[in-house]
């Protein structure tokens, strides 16, 4: 596909650059399709180190840095910032989804490759954006829906480990990624299938097509239009011969 090309020219490019620099080079944020097109390249590109960040560990979106401090001799952090957008009037405030936020963002004319995640936590979200975007986005953000909000930068990054998951307890004739999908996702076998042939399964931010993939304890698994997990690993074996096993899901089911 041509939009793949180009991004893979451009993630050449930012490589090259810093290898021939000295420097520092950074991507805007990807999704975790564009991120399957970096891992391709990933071998290609291994003459420069670099290292993958979002604002925190939960986030899809991230940005790709070239370039290291052992081989550079100095570090320099993500240009990403947290925008803590709050109510002005909890009380009056409608129940707000993480497309009413994205939606308020994109009206203001923002590019996509500018925002990372964001993150809801009883109400407020956490927008990660360049920050480079951050002042514009405080001064022009005024309302998402019908809720007028206030932004400033977050003081800390919350800890969303806990925020809008839950564990599932489910059982299993294996481990492999297929049966883990078709458990969560309450799918048939079949099309927990067709989902990796359609190439629409992340494995720790890895294209995955194979269903046969076994899965370990801390694996994160993104499937495009359902959601992300964690499987947390095993917990013995039924009565039955079943594998009990336990996964954190984000959002809600």
């Amino acid at each position: 596909m041509e939009e793949e090309e180009l991004l893979k020219k451009r993630l050449r490019e930012l490589a090259q650059k810093s290898y021939r620099n000295n420097q520092y080079t950074f991507t805007g944020f990807l999704s975790p399709a564009d991120m399957a097109c970096f891992y391709e390249l990933e071998r290609e590109l291994s003459f420069v180190p670099h290292r993958v960040w979002g604002g925190s560990g939960l986030c899809e979106r991230v940005m790709v840095r070239f370039g290291g401090e052992q081989e550079l001799g100095y570090e320099e952090e993500f240009p990403i910032a947290c925008i803590q957008v709050s109510p002005l009037a909890a009380k009056f405030a409608d129940e707000l989804s993480h497309r009413d936020f994205l939606g308020a963002l994109m009206n203001l004319g923002i590019e996509r490759s500018t925002l990372g995640d964001i993150l809801l936590v009883e109400n407020v979200g956490y927008v990660f954006a360049l920050e480079s975007m951050a002042d514009f986005i405080m001064e022009n953000l005024g309302k998402v829906r019908h809720t007028s909000v206030m932004c400033r930068r977050a003081e800390q990054v919350p800890d969303f480990a806990d925020t809008d998951s839950q564990e599932l307890k489910i059982q299993v004739a294996s481990g492999r990624i297929d049966a883990v999908l078709s458990k969560v996702y309450k799918l048939s076998r079949s099309a927990a299938l067709e989902l990796l042939r359609q190439r629409k399964v992340l494995l720790n931010g890895r294209l995955c097509e194979s269903g046969s993939t076994l899965l370990a304890g801390g694996d994160r698994v993104s499937v495009r239009g359902y959601g992300r997990f964690d499987y947390l690993g095993e917990q013995g074996v039924s009565r039955k011969g079943k594998t009990n096993a336990i996964v954190r899901y984000y959002g809600k089911r």
